[in-house]
């Protein structure tokens, strides 16, 4: 029986017909260098053009390339979760096929958390955008990122990076709340933070990808923050619903003297319900919380 390899890269591939074949090269000779035992899972994401066909080109040139095939479009989310799930490796790598990361870095990742075990995640912390719709992408990350700091009570240099390796025994747990699109890296991100897994971001350079953008700037940007939110909710409702219960109570109070001090002892309707708003909104944080550490994950 084939011994288990210590480390399991999963690939994303979707409409990349003129550069996998370069990528999957490019991983191979690297760890054959790396002298880590290891698997390339390389999943078609239902590809419309002959993706497919180049990797099972590959699955026969490389013997460490196993080659899995959607039947329909899942999203680079349901790709690298079913991929971590199917992965033998007790080292999880996720990285992209569009020639954008530098993917002969990856046995550095892996030798990151080989040496040191209080390191559950190393994160490619990217030094420069390259990405479509420029102008608009990096003022909106910065927002992103920001708030996920903000919210997770510590820096993040790189929320959203697609290279990334961990310990597929930390991230277990975990798996079934990463969504189908791109947002499956900050969730992985938010997940492990919340959780109090130390995370290693390790600079790198950041190409160009090849070929057509997935990525839509409105939809998908909608998507980050959407899921920013729901991962703090998830793991800890008071960062996110206790502060503007805290304003609306403490507003509500100081309008509450103001209409004191000017109407005499009459109280205004909107100081009332600005006052009950932020009473209501603390009742839920205070119940999601509750709901949160009664859940025995």
């Amino acid at each position: 029986m084939e011994a288990k390899p210590y480390v399991t890269i999963v690939l994303p591939c979707y409409n990349e017909q003129d550069h996998v074949l370069d990528e999957v090269e490019r991983i191979c000779k690297a760890m054959d260098g790396s002298g880590y035992t290891y698997e390339l899972l390389a999943v078609d994401d239902c590809s419309s053009d002959q993706t497919l066909a180049r990797l099972r080109e590959a699955e026969r040139i490389y013997p460490h390339v196993r080659v899995r095939a959607f039947h329909r479009n899942g999203g680079s989310g349901t790709v690298r979760r079913i991929g971590t799930q199917e992965a033998r490796g007790e080292i999880v790598v996720w990285t992209d096929a569009d020639m954008s990361y530098p993917n002969e870095r990856i046995p550095e990742l892996v030798r990151i958390l080989e040496k040191d075990e209080t390191i559950d995640q190393v994160v490619g912390a990217r030094t420069s955008e390259q990405g479509s719709h420029k102008l608009l992408r990096v003022p909106a990350k910065w927002f992103i990122r920001k708030l996920a700091e903000r919210l997770a009570g510590q820096p993040i240099p790189d929320l959203n990076s697609g290279l990334r390796a961990f310990r597929k025994s930390v991230a277990q747990p975990y798996l079934r709340l990463l969504p189908p699109g791109f947002s499956c890296v900050t969730t992985i991100t938010l997940a492990f933070l919340s959780n109090q897994h130390d995370i290693y971001y390790l600079p790198i350079e950041y190409s160009k990808r090849a070929g057509k953008s997935k990525f839509g700037f409105v939809s998908d940007a909608y998507r980050y923050i959407l899921q920013v939110l729901r991962m703090i909710m998830y793991f800890n409702p008071l960062k996110v619903l206790m502060p503007p219960a805290l304003w609306l109570v403490g507003i509500g109070l100081v309008k509450g003297v103001i209409d004191v001090i000017n109407y005499g002892f009459y109280l205004t309707s909107n100081a009332i319900v600005i006052f009950l708003s932020g009473l209501i909104i603390g009742s839920m944080a205070l119940l999601a919380d509750l709901i949160v550490r009664s859940r025995g994950e």
